[in-house]
């Protein structure tokens, strides 16, 4: 595992490059309590990768209920975003006809990739934008209790909380990623 303070892209020359020739490759993505474990895993589709960001499609294949999203249905297509200079990604939903649904923002340490497994450790705080780009920041109690119990260094803490102050600029002010056409 590569420690957290390394920002960079990690890429195994043999299994994915950034040549268009390695796109639509299937990628496995981990995301990763502070302590390693893994979380929730999923696979999505690689669209683009370049030195900064990685965009990733998935398609949810059974209904999920969620306290704050409700139903999310089959079908549902999740576009994703990963900068790696960044302490946070970015989800877009939309529905199975295609209509935009709603943003699904994770505040987490920068990710890595190795040998298409996309890893990040997820800081537990949630930035859910609906279509209107009405948003509620979630989870901050559980960010709380988890810097508390995994003792967080102030730094993360610290880098946590400006990541949220960043995304709501971002939402905001629409820029990219809340600036894509079904959504404004």
């Amino acid at each position: 595992m590569i420690a957290a303070q390394n920002l960079k892209l990690i890429l195994d020359k043999n299994s994915m490059a950034s040549d268009k020739s390695q796109l639509n490759q299937i990628v496995t993505i981990n995301s990763l309590k502070f302590d390693r474990s893994v979380a929730r895993t999923w696979t999505a589709n690689l669209t683009r990768i370049t030195d900064s960001m990685i965009e990733l499609v998935g398609e949810f294949t059974e209904r999920i209920e969620h306290p704050k999203l409700g139903i999310i249905g089959p079908g549902t297509l999740s576009y994703e975003y990963y900068w790696l200079d960044r302490w946070y990604n970015v989800f877009r939903f939309h529905n199975p006809d295609g209509s935009f649904r709603n943003y699904y923002c994770n505040v987490n340490m920068p990710p890595t990739l190795r040998h298409r497994v996309l890893d990040y450790v997820d800081l537990d705080i949630d930035i859910l934008v609906w279509s209107d780009f009405s948003f509620e920041i979630l989870d901050l109690d559980e960010f709380e209790e988890n810097a508390a119990k995994f003792r967080y260094p102030d730094k993360i803490h610290a880098r946590a909380l400006r990541s949220v102050k960043h995304l709501t600029d971002l939402i905001n002010n629409r820029e990219f990623p809340f600036d894509h056409p079904a959504a404004v």
